[in-house]
């Protein structure tokens, strides 16, 4: 059983930058991880995740270069450090787990995976 708190959200300006946290109980290093928005009145949507060992990173074109997925397998943590935030970033940010072995588009999508976060709201004003 794994459970995961994200945690590091808040209101920020366009520009501006946040580190995302996302602590896990249980161990994780054998799960494929992900990030998640959603933004209101929409649905959720995939942001970036990483492998289980970390050497693999996968971002949607709207925030590359500008996001960076990282994992501490030891600490149980998945960070998500995004620096020139735009308003479009806005939404609550979700944190997840996959089981490993499946195909790496499975994970673009939540179908990937078994275990979620209650999720961080951030906001970005223009």
């Amino acid at each position: 059983q794994v459970q995961l708190v994200e945690s590091g959200g808040g209101l920020v300006q366009a520009g501006d930058s946040l580190r995302l946290i996302c602590a896990a109980s249980g161990r994780t290093s054998n799960y494929a991880m992900g990030w998640f928005r959603q933004a209101p009145g929409k649905e959720r949507e995939f942001v970036a995740r990483i492998s289980r060992g970390g050497t693999n990173t996968y971002y949607i074109d709207s925030v590359k270069g500008r996001f960076s997925i990282s994992r501490d397998n030891a600490k149980n943590t998945i960070d998500l450090q995004m620096n020139s935030l735009k308003p479009e970033d806005t939404g609550v940010y979700y944190c997840a787990a996959g089981p490993p072995f499946r195909p790496d588009s499975v994970y673009n999508g939540p179908n990937g995976y078994n275990y979620w976060g209650q999720g961080t709201q951030v906001t970005v004003s223009s």
